[in-house]
């Protein structure tokens, strides 16, 4: 048996034998759209599986993880989410800044914030878009001063003075449930677009920290708009260097679209089957528009899968490929599409809640939440450009 199959089969007799008792109802609660659902008990999970190890799997052993290759690593993620297990409530910051501060940290940020993350006892949040600097985040506005009178309140090095950070972030998820947020700031004065950036960590259980949920259509409130009023954190609280943000925040979108990706379409194939199955029970599948619709997206789940695994192996040769620019447009439009498709196989009860005065059925969720899977993380537009001017090599788009 190949190292791969054996770490498995030993994910999955894991998951088999920890996904009961108290923890057997959380089976498929969370996720996308659905991040309010038992959120106290599913960190109570994220507890036990650090506990027990299977937190971080693909971070090396001297900081927390389990060393698993690229391999190992995509195994997990698909056992993981074939189990249905819950939806993980530290993955921004087990699979975004933990990388980072693997690859850009100093040892002393590493000692402090990562086995907080394995242990799933800080959650942190992503500060990056801003009103005027979403798919734009070269336009960022948020800025942060460095004030080095008098001693340090937010702890870091002895001595050294603090940040001050001002501004506003937008669509930032999880920022209600966070501890620490990552944030992209502009630190010298006169400068423009990528240049003069750097990457904070930032409390955010302090004066001049507010956070404010946005209700969104599904009556949820994953997203939130965050205020920084003269906020502060400790000066070695920048990874990289001071005026290097840009390089060290597009090294986290990297990771951002990693091994997880492929336990995602598990949850996906999973959606797809039971719109399937709905549009057998309720006769729509004798529609041959709905059976070509259902094939299409039969079709765009496999192409999704498959780029997905010659981006992870370029990225194993060291050379990753345009397929992690392709991928996010790509799985974004399906999925978007595939709650167009639930919606019409539903038919007219789909225009019809679950309860008073707005309990959602699971299809009017992925209808509503998947119209936002287009938009965040870079909207289609942006992703277009990407391809087009970086990976394409075709002229740049006029800009005044």
């Amino acid at each position: 048996m190949s190292d791969v199959e054996e770490f498995r089969r030993e994910a999955r007799s894991w998951l088999r034998s920890h996904l009961t008792g108290e923890f057997a109802a959380l089976r498929g609660r969370g996720g996308p759209g659905r991040e309010h659902e038992a959120h106290a008990e599913r960190l109570v999970w994220e507890r036990h599986m650090a506990a027990e190890g299977w937190t971080c799997v693909g971070w090396p052993k001297e900081y927390g993880g389990r060393g698993a290759t690229l391999e190992q690593q995509v195994a997990f993620h698909e056992e993981y989410a074939l189990a249905d297990a819950p939806a993980r409530v530290n993955h921004i910051g087990e699979q975004l800044l933990g990388p980072t501060l693997i690859a850009f940290g100093t040892p002393a940020q590493r000692e402090r914030f990562l086995p907080p993350i394995v242990a799933a006892e800080e959650l942190w949040c992503q500060g990056y878009s801003e009103p005027d600097a979403g798919s734009d985040l070269a336009n960022v506005r948020t800025r942060a001063e460095r004030d080095d009178g008098g001693a340090s309140r937010t702890g870091g090095d002895a001595g050294g003075g603090e940040w001050v950070v001002t501004g506003q972030k937008v669509w930032t998820s999880l920022a209600h449930e966070a501890d620490w947020c990552f944030v992209i700031a502009r630190t010298e004065p006169g400068s423009t677009r990528h240049q003069g950036l750097s990457y904070l960590l930032v409390p955010l259980d302090q004066p001049g920290v507010e956070i404010r949920p946005i209700v969104q259509l599904t009556g949820t409130s994953e997203f939130n708009e965050v205020f920084f009023d003269g906020a502060r954190t400790h000066a070695s609280h920048v990874v990289g260097a001071p005026g290097d943000g840009w390089r060290v925040a597009m090294a986290t979108l990297g990771f951002e679209r990693g091994v997880s990706t492929l336990g995602q379409q598990v949850g996906f194939r999973r959606e797809l089957e039971a719109v399937i199955e709905l549009a057998r029970r309720n006769g729509a599948a004798a529609d041959p528009l709905i059976r070509d619709r259902i094939a299409r997206a039969w079709i765009g789940l496999e192409t999704i899968r498959f780029n997905a695994l010659r981006m992870l192996g370029g990225v194993a040769a060291g050379a990753p490929g345009p397929e992690a620019s392709i991928g996010k447009i790509f799985w974004a439009t399906w999925h978007r599409e595939l709650g167009e498709l639930a919606m019409d196989v539903c038919g007219a009860e789909g225009m019809l809640a679950a309860g008073a005065p707005y309990d959602l059925t699971d299809w009017q969720r992925l209808y509503l939440f998947s119209r936002s899977d287009t938009l965040y993380a870079g909207s289609n537009e942006i992703q277009r450009n990407i391809i087009a001017e970086r990976v394409l090599g075709l002229p740049k788009e006029v800009r005044p």
